[in-house]
């Protein structure tokens, strides 16, 4: 018996008001990154960052109470590893939903690319994801509500750090 595979690509272009330098440390520091990574009503009590080629990705997304009843988990982990790194210019990683065992669930190649706009910056995020287990399905739907949050609280702590 053959496993379907689902899959989707993904593509948002977003302009941040923070000059590009700092939007792309917001993805290679672990404080930062911990801010901002996940959708609406997420916390991420881990998340380390190797930003180099082959270096490693590591989140822990926790979902709040409601979110995990509906849900029926409250982690959710993310391993990956970096594949290029172009400082301040451009990102590509492997990203790779896992369980609690730390079986792969969704694998994706994600690249984001960053474009100076005077003091603003233009980001181009790309994702491509696929799997074959049943929650795939629900986790595809959400990808793109789940990244636009995400980018959403990015924004937000860059306005906090301009205040």
């Amino acid at each position: 018996m053959t496993e379907q595979v689902h899959s989707r690509e993904l593509s948002i272009v977003r302009v941040f008001d923070a000059p590009r330098d700092l939007v792309f440390k917001a993805w290679t520091d672990p404080k930062m990154l911990a801010q901002w990574f996940g959708p609406q009503g997420f916390t991420n009590p881990i998340a380390e960052v190797d930003p180099r080629v082959g270096g490693k990705i590591h989140i822990v997304m926790r979902a709040n109470d409601e979110i995990a009843r509906a849900m029926g988990f409250r982690d959710a982990p993310m391993r990956g590893e970096f594949t290029e790194i172009d400082p301040p210019k451009k990102l590509v990683f492997i990203n790779n939903a896992v369980d609690a065992d730390d079986n792969v669930i969704l694998s994706g190649l994600t690249t984001v690319s960053f474009e100076a706009q005077g003091s603003k910056t233009k980001m181009t995020f790309h994702t491509r994801a696929s799997g074959t287990q049943p929650q795939v399905v629900f986790m595809l739907q959400g990808m793109e509500a789940g990244w636009m949050q995400s980018f959403d609280k990015m924004d937000a702590m860059f306005a906090r750090k301009a205040a």
